[in-house]
């Protein structure tokens, strides 16, 4: 049985070494992340998980795990932003608001299917144009949903959080160890290390 990681996301493959989990593989599926007309945001971040998941190629034994994270300003999905500008528009949205952020994760095994989805509540403080421009300048919006990371310099931005912190970095350890335990992976070996 091969453990593969469907994510390009260093930060996935950073937090499942917290669980001493070192993928056999890393197989970023290509999938359309684009939503539906209508589609509400945990809708929508099932759908992508789910469509990751099953796009990439595995054994019938092989453990594939994918995620994925959006952030949510009520209705208003906000993925990756296609450029500075976009970012721009994300961080002025969320600046002085709360919002959600939606991480589901999706473990499967030849048809078996396993998913969860964690919704955290952050809290971004006012922003001043000084910060945005700055922290617009360190590139780091980049491939972020909603042009942030809490991980990043643009954790000074957040006061405030309830939920999952791994959550909201991208990859919800406690329910991802019970996924993979749910499907019969060996995650704690007593007297050795999980490989």
């Amino acid at each position: 049985m091969a453990f593969i990681l469907g994510s390009g996301s260093p930060r996935r493959l950073d937090l499942l070494a917290q669980l001493g989990i070192t993928p056999d593989a890393i197989c970023p599926p290509d999938v359309d992340e684009t939503p539906h007309k209508g589609e509400l945001p945990r809708a929508y971040c099932q759908r992508v998980t789910r469509d990751k998941v099953r796009a990439v190629a595995a054994q019938a034994d092989d453990l594939v795990l994918c995620a994925d994270t959006t952030v949510a300003l009520g209705r208003r999905i906000m993925g990756k932003p296609e450029d500075a500008g976009q970012a721009a528009e994300f961080l002025l949205a969320l600046s002085g608001r709360r919002h959600r952020v939606i991480t589901a994760v999706a473990l499967r095994r030849g048809e078996k299917l396993w998913q969860r989805n964690v919704v955290s509540q952050v809290r971004m403080k006012r922003l001043s144009d000084e910060e945005m421009n700055a922290y617009l300048a360190t590139n780091d919006w980049q491939g972020k949903a909603g042009g942030y990371a809490i991980q990043g310099p643009a954790g000074a931005f957040i006061p405030w959080i309830s939920g999952s912190f791994t959550g909201i970095v991208g990859l919800p350890l406690a329910e991802t160890a019970t996924l993979l335990q749910s499907a019969g992976y060996p995650l704690y070996k007593s007297g050795e290390t999980v490989a």
